[in-house]
């Protein structure tokens, strides 16, 4: 009788996604907060953590025969290449205000779609997956209003959300690490 081969257990890639997902957040979240400026270090977190870090998970995702993960990871990755290119000065990327408040609001029509997704599924998910959808519609509004009052309080729902997708992460990496749940999620 042969060696049958033991099936190669493979990593899970959401906390990856998450995390580059939650710390960017957090970060572009405090600017539209006020809190902080728009500079190089967010843009270039956006480029490697939200976005290259982002991608690969949903590539991983896809491997792993996870059609949510791909969709998730790899468009909100897209997001924030997306993002940066239009706040880097490239000729003929930044947008108006209308624009962005478009932009922004079909980034949330697809965020409550996938929220509908997390229904089944984890408290902490479906808790990233709400405050992302309450954060683009805010921002959209801002935009397209001009009121820097949504602005904020979209900058403010965003660093709530990027915190639990990373708690989220912190709970995923724990539990397997342990092999039991230490944070609730």
């Amino acid at each position: 009788m042969a060696d049958e081969a033991q099936p190669t257990k493979k990593a899970n890639p959401a906390p990856l996604g998450l995390l580059g997902f939650g710390m960017t957040t957090v970060l572009l979240s405090l600017h539209n907060a006020d809190v902080l400026t728009l500079d190089g270090v967010t843009l270039a977190m956006g480029i490697f953590v939200g976005g290259l870090a982002q991608v690969l998970a949903g590539i991983m995702e896809y491997k792993n025969g996870n059609t949510f993960g791909t969709v998730a990871f790899t468009l909100y990755g897209m997001f924030w290449l997306t993002f940066v290119a239009t706040h880097m000065g490239i000729e003929g990327m930044s947008g108006e205000s209308s624009t962005l408040g478009t932009w922004l609001l079909l980034w949330g029509i697809l965020t409550l779609f996938l929220f509908v997704g997390t229904l089944k599924g984890r408290k902490s998910t479906m808790f990233v997956f709400a405050t992302l959808t309450i954060t683009f519609f805010l921002l959209s509004a801002g935009n397209y209003g001009g009121i820097d009052a949504l602005l904020m309080a979209g900058g403010a729902v965003g660093v709530i959300c990027g915190l639990a997708a990373m708690y989220t992460a912190f709970a995923e990496v724990l539990a397997e690490q342990h092999g039991k749940e230490l944070l609730p999620f």
